[in-house]
């Protein structure tokens, strides 16, 4: 009679049921859930799913039915009470690995049923009357009165796998296009970087600075284009550069992703699509991160974990720390934890560089007339001696770059839930990260072309010209002299964040979330920079045998020797500081009922980013008492076979000793700038489910209007000036999600987006006015309105198994407002008349009166249409579960890019990732591979080049793992395993290739365990 009471309501409603393979694990077991609120159908799946439960829900039930958000570790019972809250619906525990869904006052009429081993990698979502028919009573009629014993075919889905079904699970439930990073563990990331994490996602490449990630690209936009986020506000994140690219203290919107320790995390979603609930200023996307919250881990944990690092190249061994505390109190309504994760990194990058080729004549001089010995034919290009048409490298020299880091990050949390319709959030989250970094560059005078005198000039003596005609490939000269670099860098990076957070349930159809917070962000750096110059004397080069790094030969002189030094600039002496500060506040109200969901909300953003600097003393003096050997050992040795040639240095400590350097440094208060941003957003969204038939129509659409106001400040000729600017702007945006089967759908979405101007188009610091041509150069234009896009997405998206998917989408991005730099001629803003009038080179007898004449400017502009991107993505992840026994753990997950562009500054044309894993829960295994094209740096590039491009380099990692008991396991990591190289080359007059920088940072090596309880 229970069986046929059962059969009955089955066939009588076109039942949904969801079967997972059933792991051999008691269903109270916590697990990690990560689930959007979205339709009951929908959701039902994605629990089944992550909980490795069957569950069993007739759509009679769920069909009108909206369900809550569930995030965190917590039982399956408690997820699916979480997501069935105020929905009418009740989970009723069937079997120790099964749930049926019914309706609260309904009569519980359903026997235990028995799971039939899994013969296929993932769930079988079931739907419509006829698969009722075929399917469910042949399951039910199998029941036992007793839970029957896993099969030996059963998966237990762990480690690595198991994070990537999560992320799929939350791209497959939101209903804007959404890519998702989620932690193995508590504080653990995949990666240990979150940039190298990120730059597995389809669309995504990184840039690395001193072998590491900093930022990210995305769907080939420059960093400024993405927006980045930390539990719910926008945040700022400033360092200064890493590697040789010199001075590069991130002053802009760009986010440096290295200052954070990845153990603070435990998910990153990357939006590439708008919503209008979402707040603006990321053309290309956003990335959204999330520290750990005590209600994610119900009851008492404790992580530790420590890892010793190898780096190859500096064969040092440095210690990363991490360590986590989390406990729920009173029956689970207030919680706490806190985290902290130190890290010691020593880098050397090291290599050889030209600082670019040229040649006379482009450089506007010509060789010494000393008639050297020429092999080989130099091709004309229209100088008068051909000799002056060869590229020769600038500034040859050998590089180190020695980085001493240190990053320490510390987060609190705490948690309060008085009742089931109330939950508060306080976030903390600290993050430093230092620098000590020592750079000694060993440049020959090859700038400048001529007779030799004066420390500049050179006599050559023999020309190797290459086949093409065009490159002084090998050469040899007298009177050279050596302006060897050494530079002592210290900088700091501080984060801090505060967030308050909460939602309210008003009713059981109507919520409330608010938030405010604020973060701030200081990057300072001294720099201490000499030229140590010395005699002439003999120096030599040969590219031959390696396109990127010469042989070297100096004859007789030796370049260790001291006393071959006479003279010492200091080329710099200088502070540099850059404040970063955002404050956000922020409410929702959200209106659910059956399949309809609208949203109302309004944001306050003020970002704030001052900029400072000041000047110490510049003495000259005789630098041999104050020099050194160099001081690294195996200098080279991982570059070139032999290492590279070594060079004296200037000794640091001998100089501080001396008082040479005063400690005081003078403020340049007119490079000093602050701009201010304020904007006010509103909004609102609907979200609905429509049956199509057989199909599900998942539909999100809306509209934002924000208004920006803008505030640039500096001092100008002694005297303060402001100017403040607004405008408006309105985005709408919708998205289409058509679930074609459970396991099949497409995705359409169209938004207008922006990104606001960068910083230095904005700053008014340091402009020139020329009053007998009234001209204005080098002055931002607080006038700038953003940049604006059209955005189309159109994506398929095909899951199977456990973990297993086949994507492909389209994109393309169409700038409508864009920037360009210009020549206009307008009157000066009022604002500046003062400064004008208060500087000593103005008088009224250049009859340049900034209130009666207009000036030309050369500056950036608004312009209509710009740059258009367009591009392909597919994704492939392929769980090897069809096989058998140990051969199932297997699984490949993969992605490839093509990126086209009007513009393609930074941007790849192609992008791959591909991670090959063995994975059983107790072992795993995997090997990364990420790859992108050479890209474009600048065109035109410098000193005469066509263009600056940039090698994409092959990264390859290693990471494998193995749990000695349930709560120690062992692990290794290594980064950059190949020690894969770093090149910028120029293209000379756009057929050649002329290496600029060559570098090598080593394989970076992390051996460790981690005790978790």
């Amino acid at each position: 009679m229970m069986y046929s009471t059962m059969r009955g309501a089955i066939l009588a409603s076109s039942a949904l049921v969801a079967v997972v393979a059933m792991p051999a694990q008691a269903a109270g077991q916590a697990r990690q859930f990560a689930i959007e609120a979205q339709s009951a159908t929908t959701a039902i799946g994605a629990l089944g799913h992550q909980a490795d439960v069957q569950i069993i829900a007739p759509r009679k039930f769920t069909q009108s039915v909206r369900t809550n958000a569930v995030r965190g570790d917590m039982t399956v019972d408690e997820a699916l009470g979480r997501m069935l809250a105020g929905t009418g619906l009740v989970a009723q525990q069937i079997g120790p690995h099964s749930y049926a869904i019914t309706a609260r006052n309904q009569t519980p009429v359903i026997q235990p049923i028995r799971a039939e081993p899994a013969s296929h990698a993932g769930p079988a979502l079931m739907t419509g009357a006829h698969t009722a028919l075929a399917e469910a009573p042949a399951m039910l009629a199998e029941a036992p009165s007793a839970p029957a014993e896993p099969s030996a075919q059963d998966i237990v889905v762990k480690g690595f796998r198991r994070t990537l079904m999560k992320a799929q699970d939350i791209k497959r439930s939101a209903v804007n296009l959404t890519e998702s990073i989620v932690a193995e563990d508590m504080a653990k990331m995949p990666d240990l970087n979150l940039s190298e994490s990120i730059q597995r996602l389809p669309g995504v490449a990184i840039t690395r600075e001193g072998g590491e990630g900093r930022n990210i690209t995305l769907r080939g936009f420059s960093p400024d284009f993405t927006r980045t986020t930390l539990n719910g506000m926008e945040v700022p994140a400033s360092s200064d550069g890493l590697d040789s690219g010199g001075f590069t203290l991130n002053a802009g919107r760009a986010f440096d992703f290295h200052v954070f320790a990845s153990e603070l995390f435990n998910r990153i979603d990357v939006n590439k699509t708008q919503r209008a609930s979402m707040e603006e200023g990321g053309i290309a996307g956003s990335v959204d991160l999330y520290s750990a919250k005590p209600f994610d881990f119900k009851g008492f944990h404790f992580v530790a974990s420590g890892q010793g690092g190898y780096n190859t190249m500096s064969r040092k061994v440095d210690p990363r720390l991490t360590l986590m505390l989390s406990n729920t109190f009173a029956d689970d309504t207030i919680g706490l934890l806190v985290s902290a994760a130190y890290s010691k990194r020593t880098v050397y990058q090291e290599g050889f560089s030209s600082v670019r080729w040229t040649s006379p004549y482009v450089n506007g001089d010509s060789w010494a007339n000393s008639n050297p010995t020429v092999k080989g034919t130099p091709a004309n290009c229209g100088a008068a001696n051909a000799l002056n048409c060869l590229w020769a490298p600038r500034l040859p020299r050998a590089d180190f770059f020695g980085n001493d880091q240190k990053r320490l990050g510390v987060t609190g949390s705490l948690q309060i839930k008085p009742n089931d319709r109330l939950q508060v959030s306080f976030d903390v989250l600290y993050s430093q990260l230092d620098n000590d970094r020592y750079s000694y560059n060993s440049m020959e005078w090859l700038l400048t072309h001529g007779t030799a005198g004066n420390f500049v000039g050179q006599t050559p003596l023999s020309f190797t010209v290459a086949p093409d005609g065009k490159q002084l490939i090998a050469a040899s000269f007298n009177d050279v002299t050596s302006w060897y670099e050494s530079r002592h860098q210290t900088s700091v990076s501080k984060f801090q964040q505060y967030v308050v957070s909460g939602d309210y349930r008003i009713t059981d159809k109507l919520k409330f979330d608010a938030m405010a917070g604020t973060a701030r962000d200081t990057a300072d750096r001294n720099e201490l920079r000499f030229y140590a110059r010395s005699s002439p004397h003999f120096y030599s080069y040969d590219y031959t045998g390696n396109q990127d790094v010469p042989t070297i030969s100096y004859g007789s002189y030796n370049p260790n020797n001291t006393a071959n030094y006479i003279n010492a600039l200091t080329a710099a002496n200088r502070t540099n500081n850059v404040v970063k500060e955002n404050i956000t506040a922020k409410a929702n109200l959200t209106y659910t009922d059956s399949k309809f969901n609208a949203k109302v909300g309004a944001v306050f953003n003020r970002r704030m980013v001052r900029y400072a600097e000041g000047q110490g003393n510049l003495p000259s003096f005789v630098p041999s008492a104050y020099m050194k050997a160099f001081p690294i050992a195996h200098f080279g040795d991982g570059v070139v076979a032999g290492g590279l040639p070594t060079f004296a240095v200037m000794d640091f400590d001998a100089i501080a000793r001396s008082g040479l350097i005063s400690g005081s440094y003078t403020n340049n208060v007119g490079a000093g700038w602050t701009v201010i941003e304020k904007t006010m957003g509103t909004y609102g969204e609907v979200n609905g489910e429509f049956d199509i038939g057989s199909m599900v129509l998942r539909a999100n659409a809306g509209a934002r209007y924000v208004r920006t106001t803008l505030t640039s400040r500096a001092v100008i000729a002694g005297s303060p000036v402001g100017v403040e600017r607004s405008y408006g702007n309105f985005l709408p945006a919708a998205n289409l999600v058509l679930n074609i089967t459970p396991d099949l759908l497409t995705r359409f979405s169209y938004a207008r987006s922006m990104t606001r101007p960068g910083l230095s188009s904005l700053n008014i610091a340091s402009p020139t006015f020329e009053y007998t041509t009234r001209t204005v150069g080098n002055l931002g234009n607080p006038e700038l309105k953003p940049y604006q896009s059209n955005d189309f997405d159109l994506n398929v998206e095909y899951y199977f198994g456990k973990g297993g998917l086949i994507a492909l989408g389209a994109f393309k991005k169409d700038i409508v407002t864009s920037l360009t730099n210009s020549v206009v001629t307008k009157p000066v803003p009022q604002e500046f008349w003062a400064a004008i009038y208060a500087d000593p080179r103005y008088s009224a007898s250049y009859q340049a009166d900034p209130a009666k004449v207009p000036y030309t400017f050369a500056t950036a502009v608004n312009a209509p249409g710009g740059n258009s991107v367009k591009g392909v993505e597919v994704t492939l992840n392929v769980p090897f579960t069809f096989l058998k026994g140990w051969m199932s753990s297997f699984g490949i997950a993969s992605n490839y890019t093509h990126v086209s562009a009007r513009d393609s500054t930074g941007l790849s044309p192609n992008s791959y990732n591909f991670t090959g894993y063995y994975d059983t829960g107790k072992l795993g295994v995997r090997v990364s591979v990420n790859k992108r094209d050479d890209y474009l740096l600048s065109q035109p590039g410098g000193n005469g080049h066509v263009q600056e491009r940039k090698y994409g380099p092959t990264q390859v990692d290693f990471s494998a793992y193995y749990n000695l008991t349930k709560r120690l396991s062992l692990n290794i990591q290594g980064i950059n395993i190949t020690n894969e190289k770093e090149r910028i080359y120029g293209t000379g007059d756009g057929t050649q290739y002329l290496t600029r920088e060559f570098t090598k940072t080593g394989a970076q090596w992390f051996v460790g365990a981690r005790y978790q309880f």
